[in-house]
């Protein structure tokens, strides 16, 4: 272990960083800020979401498919009423995925850039 490692910003790629940060302000009411020249969003815990503008991205598939962009990662959350949770964020741009398999316990939706994201239901987590 390095003595004193926390984790410090997780940096997300996407086609329009601005857009994208907006995006996630609005589902998460999280602080805007700039950070190391880049829009960025920060949680009342600490959390850093950096966002990033690539001139090549290419958005996920998922669920994954061979031979196409996979997920590099997603984000959960964890919300009192997923239908509520759905609702708003569709309201914001997001789509809710085709397929699905979290049953009761969380919904993947597709934020602006195609990443996945799942809102899981806050009762459900051990």
């Amino acid at each position: 272990m390095i003595q004193g490692i926390c984790l410090g910003n997780i940096m997300v790629d996407c086609d329009d960083e601005i857009k994208l940060c907006e995006f996630y302000h609005q589902l998460l009411g999280w602080e805007k800020r700039k950070m190391f020249g880049r829009p960025a969003l920060c949680s009342g815990t600490g959390i850093v979401f950096l966002f990033m503008e690539e001139a090549d991205y290419v958005p996920p598939v998922w669920p994954e498919e061979k031979e196409k962009q996979q997920k590099q990662m997603h984000f959960d959350f964890q919300v009192p009423d997923v239908a509520a949770a759905i609702e708003y964020a569709k309201s914001l741009g997001a789509i809710e995925a085709t397929s699905q398999f979290g049953g009761s316990e969380f919904v993947t939706m597709i934020d602006s850039a195609g990443h996945p994201f799942c809102l899981c239901a806050k009762d459900n987590m051990a």
